[in-house]
């Protein structure tokens, strides 16, 4: 493939949740920014419109058939995870799926540790718990991304704490986190088995 000024030269991602609100900037960064080779991986197709491209290839299935996830996942370089649902069985069938095919990198965004400022929901934030727990526990390359309160301004602006670390600041743009994603899956040893919080300075 030939590399485009200004753009990053990596292969396949596979992005399942592909309909999300942080896919779709995610979507048109790596695009626009890379030459990747994107399989989107979403319950119904139909939700997409606009992918005519041919760096896309579009996959109808549910992360909860584990046989469909190893399918979707061979060849691929990096994985993204956004979804939503039974979290910690979907983080299984995920890490499962990939111990199968060989594929190591993985990068998963959840808010999970009641680090907002001013915000406290407890256990409903348990699903989240467990299913980074499950990745976590796994041998794989993983990034998760714990993002503050979401946003749809149109800007690239964040800083990352390390889990651990309060906030310090209570939100950030879909745009930002979007954005940090496909930093990190265009470099497979930027902050591996690190779960990061994302949050726009204040």
């Amino acid at each position: 493939m030939t590399k485009r000024k200004g753009v990053i030269n990596m292969s396949d991602v596979l992005i399942l949740g592909a309909n999300g609100g942080i896919a779709r900037h995610e979507i048109d960064l790596f695009l626009n920014e890379t030459d990747a080779q994107l399989t989107l991986y979403l319950r119904n197709s139909l939700r997409l419109k606009n992918m005519e491209s041919n760096r896309v290839r579009v996959i109808e299935g549910d992360v909860m058939d584990i046989e469909q996830l190893k399918e979707a996942m061979t060849g691929q370089d990096v994985v993204y995870a956004n979804l939503a649902g039974d979290l910690e069985k979907m983080a299984k069938n995920i890490v499962q799926a990939m111990d199968a095919t060989g594929v190591k990198r993985l990068i998963s965004s959840m808010g999970i540790y009641d680090e907002v400022p001013g915000e406290k929901y407890g256990s409903i934030l348990n699903p989240y718990r467990k299913s980074a727990q499950v990745i976590e526990a796994s041998d794989l390359d993983y990034t998760i991304i714990r993002p503050a309160w979401f946003t749809n301004t149109n800007e690239i602006d964040y800083e990352t704490t390390q889990k651990g670390e309060p906030f310090k600041g209570s939100v950030v743009s879909r745009k930002s986190v979007a954005h940090l994603i496909v930093k990190s899956a265009t470099d497979p040893d930027l902050e591996a088995r690190r779960s990061l919080g994302v949050n726009k300075p204040e």
